[in-house]
């Protein structure tokens, strides 16, 4: 398992267009781009990895009201399993007109998992 899959199960009954890194179609007005950001091994008393933590932030960009895709994203999220870690508006872009509103998410993985 990874965590990039598991979001894009948990997100994709949503509809809205989802990629990793950099949205690279011509952006509708409702979009998520997932950038990872930490996949880090977690050690025990017997220096042996037991667990995987991976760690990634969920961009929203629309060019509505950003409050109902919050909520849902949220509510998705922790009934996913995933922990969310950090939520945030980023801004108003001027020049594209979205709103930019992130989410940073993690979950743990058992190495016979992994």
């Amino acid at each position: 398992m990874s965590l990039l899959k598991d979001l894009n199960t948990l997100l994709e009954p949503i509809g809205i267009p989802i990629e990793t890194g950099v949205f690279s179609k011509k952006p509708p007005d409702e979009y998520i781009v997932i950038t990872p950001m930490s996949d880090r091994l977690d050690f025990f008393a017997d220096n042996q990895a037991h667990s995987v933590i991976e760690e990634a932030r969920l961009s929203l960009f629309t060019k509505k009201n950003y409050q109902p895709l919050k909520k849902q994203l949220t509510k998705i999220l922790l009934n996913g399993d995933v922990t969310i870690t950090d939520r945030q508006y980023i801004g108003f872009e001027d020049d594209t007109k979205y709103h930019h509103y992130a989410i940073d998410v993690l979950k743990e993985y058992e190495m016979e998992e992994y």
